[in-house]
């Protein structure tokens, strides 16, 4: 990040190739659109480049991109809310409408990821988090274990275990 600082554009490249597939994936998740998200990840690596706030004392690069991101994503979020004020605020009915210019497959995406975040919340709270840091934080196992203060192998115990759990409930619900 220093020689990104001092104006090294291939420092910053490198900085951007580890990063951006992460805050692409964080961006995309929040605000399931993939325009929005580009640009969302393009206006943060821009904040970065631009600013000289990131602190190594206070945390990873990585997740100083993805509170970047995190912001832009919420910001972006609230503008978009804004412009629809005034608009049916019916979730069901906007829903209705928007699928049936939907293909089979992205309402059985919608369907699957509504199935997920109830399954979540059947979750060991362990289990919960892990996975949370992990998928939404983009954080790999390393990075979980230092956070949460525990062994790597118990995190990825967790992991696997919750993923196991979410897959069994998804399939479950996908039967009824």
């Amino acid at each position: 990040m220093a020689q990104a600082r001092a104006g090294d554009a291939a420092a910053f490249a490198t900085i951007y190739d580890r990063h951006a597939a992460a805050a692409y994936g964080l961006a995309r998740r929040m605000l399931d659109n993939p325009t929005a998200a580009q640009d969302v990840v393009q206006e943060a690596f821009l904040s970065l480049w631009r600013s000289d706030a990131y602190r190594a004392e206070k945390g990873t690069l990585r997740t100083f991109v993805l509170q970047i991101v995190r912001n832009r994503a919420i910001d972006a979020f609230r503008r978009d809310r804004r412009h629809s004020v005034g608009q049916d605020r019916d979730d069901t009915a906007v829903l209705r409408l928007a699928a049936v210019d939907r293909t089979d497959d992205e309402v059985e995406q919608r369907d699957v990821r509504r199935q997920l975040r109830a399954a979540l919340t059947t979750l060991p709270p362990e289990q919960h988090r892990a996975l949370e840091l992990a998928f939404f934080g983009g954080l790999t196992h390393r990075e979980i274990a230092l956070r949460l203060d525990e062994p790597v192998g118990t995190i990825k115990g967790r992991i696997r275990l919750g993923l196991q759990r979410l897959r069994t409930e998804v399939e479950v619900a996908s039967c009824r």
